[in-house]
């Protein structure tokens, strides 16, 4: 499995749009992506215009597929004008969950 860490800066006054622009991702992803096995969004407690997403996928071929998936086309349209700066994203391999691990959390994580 690979997971992603992205932080996203958010110009103020977009702070709420963002959230409400994100959940709609976030639940597509996991809902209609067989290979994304985790889509977390994270508000950073000490400034409120920075957010974190933590998503793991079990190929790199899962991460191309949520690229092109319509509901993250459409999240990128929506807050992109919202954007303060260049987004961060960090690659990573995970350890543990094993990769069995993440596959058995899968049908929980929709049970929002």
């Amino acid at each position: 499995m690979i997971s992603i860490f992205v932080t996203i800066q958010i110009k103020d006054g977009f702070a709420d749009q963002f959230k409400a622009a994100s959940l709609g991702d976030s639940q597509g992803s996991v809902r209609d992506e067989p290979g994304c096995f985790r889509f977390d969004i994270l508000q950073n407690s000490e400034d409120p215009n920075r957010f974190h997403l933590y998503e793991v996928y079990q190929d790199d071929a899962a991460l191309d597929a949520h690229r092109n998936a319509p509901h993250y086309k459409k999240w990128r349209e929506t807050v992109q004008d919202w954007f303060d700066g260049d987004i961060q994203r960090v690659l990573m391999s995970t350890i543990f969950p094993s990769d069995g691990g993440w596959q058995k959390q899968k049908p929980h994580l929709l049970d929002w």
